[in-house]
């Protein structure tokens, strides 16, 4: 299928790997131009020089702390025109409330709700002029089912979802759309990480940890970024024109619910 989309600019956020990748190599390959942003300079070149050569796109890459008034600036300069923003960030540590500070709160909210609201901020009303915007945020599968051990996820990553929903009712008039991707558990560092610590606290190995993970989940595996990045892929297209304001759960059948 043709998503109708080739030629269009888009920065991708977070994508020197996982999730960010995924989403960055699928459009990619659907002829979108990248601006690509991670902190790790060396890792966002290595990855930005992959998605040249496998797709021929112009990929331009900032590495920057999108955190940053800076950062944001910085990246939102390189990009001509943003007819997609894909907002992604790496999430808050595991731990327990208890032990956290008002500082950490702030520093999640920070980096989960307020960083894509600002860039949402300086790219939606762009996008409605030119009557085209496609806006995704990776968030969480715990904004359904809340993760015991990430309580600064589930907060900031809920409250972006609920700015989102008024939002996304306003701009879908001008075929500027704003929807939500909700992983589970993917092959990623990030969940690696969470993992570990859960190995940590339960007295057992990283592998074993995964492995108990992975056979929890109906599909019986992890996810592959790659196809987490199909579904962002899609989500940005010209057929998904009418889909706005929607949290899209991707996580092989965890989520017990009908609803």
């Amino acid at each position: 299928m043709d998503l109708g989309i080739s030629g269009r600019w888009a920065v991708v956020c977070a994508s020197s790997k996982g999730l960010g990748y995924g989403c960055a190599i699928s459009l990619a390959q659907e002829g979108v131009n990248l601006v690509m942003n991670a902190r790790s300079a060396d890792v966002l070149e290595q990855a930005a020089a992959q998605i040249r050569a496998q797709t021929g796109v112009e990929v331009r890459t900032v590495a920057a702390d999108i955190t940053t008034a800076e950062g944001r600036g910085s990246v939102l300069a390189a990009c001509p025109q943003v007819d997609i923003l894909i907002n992604n960030a790496g999430g808050p540590p595991p731990g327990d409330f208890r032990n956290w500070t008002r500082d950490d709160w702030v520093k999640a909210l920070d980096g989960n709700m307020l960083t894509p609201i600002e860039l949402i901020k300086a790219t939606v009303d762009g996008m409605i002029e030119r009557r085209f915007g496609r806006i995704v945020n990776i968030t969480s599968s715990s904004v359904k089912a809340p993760i015991e051990v990430l309580g600064l996820s589930n907060g900031a990553r809920s409250g972006l979802t609920g700015f989102v929903a008024g939002l996304a009712r306003q701009t879908v008039r001008h075929n500027v759309t704003i929807n939500s991707l909700l992983p589970g558990v993917f092959n990623t560092d990030r969940i690696r990480t969470t993992a570990q610590a859960m190995a940590t606290k339960q007295g057992q190995s990283l592998e074993d940890t995964l492995a108990a993970r992975a056979k929890a989940i109906p599909a019986g595996r992890l996810g592959d970024p790659y196809e987490f990045g199909q579904a962002c892929a899609y989500l940005c297209s010209g057929q998904a024109s009418y889909v706005t304001g929607q949290n899209f759960l991707i996580d092989g059948g965890t989520y017990p619910g009908t609803y």
